[in-house]
């Protein structure tokens, strides 16, 4: 039963790089999703729908229950899979997305939704400026040039696709939250700016988490403080029997 992690926006698998060099297990499945660094399938349009059913099929695949970790839009994602398909997930951590406590997107997010407005701002974007931004979030600097540098033409599209497909998440996704069974661990930055820490205590309540985690960092938990994180991850996981 390994471990799976996957990552969230605009990010790719590497978030967990440093969280995974603290692990002591080594059975590890690191999922890139669609556009996020790895390719596009043909067909897929990048919904919040198609990455769920994308992670549901590559945890069929696996064939065996997982500890499923997620982060910002993984989280988002991850949550849903557990929902839908708890016979797949053995144990749930993540954090850094409001899947509860709000039905409102923070202003980015607003931005990326709106037609025209969001093309404008992926075309003016450069790596300067998204690796300034994710330094202001507390991201140390050689993280946030690297994960400046990977945000494609393809990336910048598929963002725009998921957040469009998600307008109406809390709608359509968080009365599912109540399906979740699987032991649930919820961690979160203190200082995150774009999903407030207020939101962990809700985010716990929906999915009864056995735990709340809060760490000093902003939103990128994973590369702020990974030896943390890895720590709690390791303690939940062996909290669950076999």
């Amino acid at each position: 039963m390994p471990a799976v992690f996957v990552h969230g926006v605009p990010d790719t698998h590497h978030v967990w790089d440093d969280v995974i060099a603290h692990l002591t297990r080594t059975d590890v499945v690191v999922l890139s999703l669609p556009g996020f660094g790895s390719p596009v399938p043909e067909g897929f349009t990048s919904t919040k729908e198609e990455y769920a059913d994308w992670i549901i099929a590559r945890l069929e695949e696996i064939g065996t229950p997982v500890d499923l970790v997620g982060h910002d839009w993984g989280c988002i994602l991850t949550s849903r899979v557990a929902s839908v398909r708890p016979d797949l997930v053995r144990t749930w951590a993540a954090g850094g997305a409001q899947i509860a406590g709000t039905d409102e997107w923070h202003d980015l997010a607003k931005l990326w939704q709106t037609p025209e407005v969001g093309e404008q701002w992926m075309a003016a974007l450069d790596p300067s400026e998204l690796s300034k931004l994710l330094q202001a979030n507390g991201v140390p600097a050689q993280h946030a040039e690297e994960n400046a540098s990977r945000m494609d033409a393809t990336m910048k599209d598929s963002v725009l696709r998921l957040y469009r497909s998600a307008v109406l998440l809390w709608e359509d996704w968080r009365p599912g939250l109540a399906d979740i069974t699987s032991p649930s661990l919820v961690f979160w930055g203190n200082d995150d700016q774009f999903a407030p820490e207020q939101y962990a205590e809700p985010v716990a309540k929906a999915v009864r988490a056995t735990g709340v985690i809060r760490l000093d960092s902003g939103h990128w938990t994973p590369l702020q403080r990974p030896r943390e994180l890895a720590d709690a991850l390791a303690q939940h996981w062996a909290s669950v029997p076999a």
